[in-house]
């Protein structure tokens, strides 16, 4: 009894600080809102819990705190299901800190371009909709953004729901973008609200880990982001529209650069100052050692098509040869042999005839 009783607190407590923290809060929030929900009528809303667009000026802090509600049962198991693993995957990699700034930037971010997209569309449209028929709450934006960090730290990972659904998150982001593309579906039937935050959340994301992530070096400075070419924005499309996509991305990274929006890293690559974990500056650190490795291999396999002298017996290396003599015929024309030179092997060969007799 003892044992059954103190397992569950055991494995509590082997999960990290943030993930355990942020579950708790999704849980409390979520059965707050249910209790107001069934204590009130149907026209009831929580300005101050959900994310309103009309009234959520006054609230800032549901810029954030709206995640942590999730409005159906449904939405609240699938979310316990997905996300606490999630992050304690992520957590244990990360750290603790940088696991919260990844959450808290995906989530807010997200729903700021939200806030302001819905805005936008009252201004041009004058549809009071926009602003009050709307609420964006959940973690939608969040569920996106883990597969896009295991997209970046695993470039080709299975992943096995319920012991039967299986799926692959691949550098060429099978699952994401099928999660992208499903909110996208669901947009134009009009469902915008809460499903566009999905591509919001893939965007801020993708930034966040490609350029912001601090990676503590091992040594010298920090590094920032993941420069490594299996996370560039251009893997996330088809090849066919790879060109365009690639001149738009060249186009901002070099108007970002050029307002020092983007972070500098504090050390090289090779300098030895990369990230402790995968991905980032030390996933292109090992390619380059790889490509050089594959290199080094060519070159061996080369060197031992030729044969190769054997050693003497005190381990010496063999006797060097001599430099080859040019042959005549290809050097120079063979000269004419002289008199003199005639004369002499004559005498030398009547001198060894008298010596035999």
């Amino acid at each position: 009894m003892a044992v059954l009783s103190t397992a569950p607190l055991q494995f509590v407590a082997s999960i990290p600080p943030a993930t355990r923290a942020f579950t708790a809060a999704t849980i409390v929030c979520s059965l707050l809102y249910y209790v107001l929900t069934w204590t009130n009528d149907d026209d009831f809303s929580a300005p101050y819990l959900v994310l309103i667009p009309g009234s959520s000026i006054f609230y800032p802090w549901t810029f954030l705190t709206s995640a942590l509600v999730e409005t159906t049962i449904f939405e609240l198991l699938f979310t316990l299901l997905v996300i606490p693993a999630s992050l304690r995957y992520l957590e244990r990699l990360w750290g603790t800190v940088e696991t919260i700034k990844f959450i808290a930037v995906t989530i807010t971010v997200s729903n700021i371009i939200a806030f302001g997209l819905n805005w936008l569309e009252f201004l041009v449209l004058r549809y009071p909709v926009f602003l009050y028929g709307q609420q964006y709450h959940g973690q939608m934006a969040l569920q996106i953004g883990v597969l896009v960090g295991f997209t970046q730290l695993i470039p080709e990972h299975q992943v096995q729901l319920f012991g039967v659904l299986k799926a692959r998150v691949k550098a060429s982001a099978t699952l994401p973008m099928s999660y992208v593309t499903f909110s996208t579906v669901m947009c134009i039937i009009g469902f915008q609200c809460p499903y566009i935050v999905i591509q919001f959340g893939w965007l801020v994301s993708y930034l966040w880990l490609r350029f912001y992530k601090k990676n503590i070096g091992e040594i010298g400075g920090p590094t920032y982001g993941d420069k490594s070419e299996t996370f560039a924005f251009v893997s996330w499309f088809p090849p066919f529209i790879h060109y365009p996509i690639t001149l738009l991305a060249n186009t901002a990274h070099t108007l970002a650069t050029k307002f020092h929006l983007i972070p500098s890293s504090g050390s090289d690559l090779e300098s030895g100052g990369y990230s402790q974990l995968p991905g980032g500056a030390r996933a292109e650190a090992e390619r380059r050692r790889a490509m050089a490795l594959k290199a080094l291999d060519q070159r061996l396999a080369n060197g031992a098509a030729s044969p190769t002298p054997p050693r003497s017996a005190n381990g010496a290396g063999p006797p060097s040869r001599p430099p080859p003599v040019a042959n005549a015929d290809t050097a120079t024309s063979k000269k004419p042999a002289s008199e003199s030179d005639v004369t002499d092997v004559e005498e030398s060969s009547r001198k060894q005839d008298e010596d035999s007799r």
